[in-house]
């Protein structure tokens, strides 16, 4: 099977990433109660997904933002790297247009809100595996609503990696405990922090955090 393909017999398979156990387990039969769909295998943080993205050979990985150590949208970046055609579904509690517009960015095929109806994340799967884009019609309308000059504008300057320093940053995270979950120097990132600080107008860690707090990047 080609990279990111449809499997064998037109069986989509699924790659879980989610850190709650009980969530996947409830994503997992949903999945499968559908004809067409099974499950492959399921992670709890991103350096298990990104194996399992590579052993298991999914044509879709359905990805929470929110998971222990680097966020889910890193951890898609180091996925994509290896597999460019494999599509990622952006499955996560953030609904908020920030979310969506990273995730896209970074190479998401799709974003659907957990605040969705259950029956959607199956819609979304199958749409995302015949190769077309999905969006949860609340995060389409805050994405259309997301244009409006505003302090949220601001955190478009940031890229991919400097945004996640800024979340990390937020909740607490030490530059030398940021620079082991991201894989690079110490310096490295107090080259980003430096960098966020300018960009955003911040002048310590205490007014990154509240910034970032009030824009919903935690």
């Amino acid at each position: 099977m080609g990279s990111g393909g449809m499997s064998i017999l037109n069986c989509t398979r699924v790659l879980l990433v989610d850190d709650h156990s009980v969530v996947r387990e409830g994503y997992r039969r949903l999945l499968e109660g559908e004809a067409g769909i099974t499950v492959v295998g399921e992670a709890a943080d991103a350096a298990r997904a990104c194996e399992y993205a590579l052993a298991l050979d999914p044509d879709v990985v359905v990805m929470d933002i929110g998971l222990p150590g680097v966020s889910g949208i890193d951890a898609m970046r180091r996925m994509l790297a290896h597999r460019p055609g494999l599509r990622v579904l952006i499955f996560s509690m953030h609904d908020d247009a920030i979310f969506c517009s990273r995730a896209l960015q970074a190479g998401a095929l799709g974003y659907l809100s957990k605040s969705s109806a259950p029956e959607t994340l199956v819609q979304a799967v199958q749409t995302i595996a015949r190769g077309e884009q999905y969006l949860s019609p609340d995060l389409a309308r805050n994405l259309a609503q997301s244009t409006a000059p505003d302090r949220r504008a601001v955190l478009e300057t940031l890229t991919a990696r400097e945004f996640e320093v800024l979340r990390l940053l937020a909740r607490g995270e030490t530059l030398a405990r940021i620079a082991e979950k991201l894989g690079v120097s110490e310096k490295t990132v107090a080259n980003h922090q430096s960098a966020v600080r300018e960009k955003l107008g911040m002048r310590n860690g205490v007014q990154l955090a509240r910034f970032a707090e009030q824009l919903g990047v935690l």
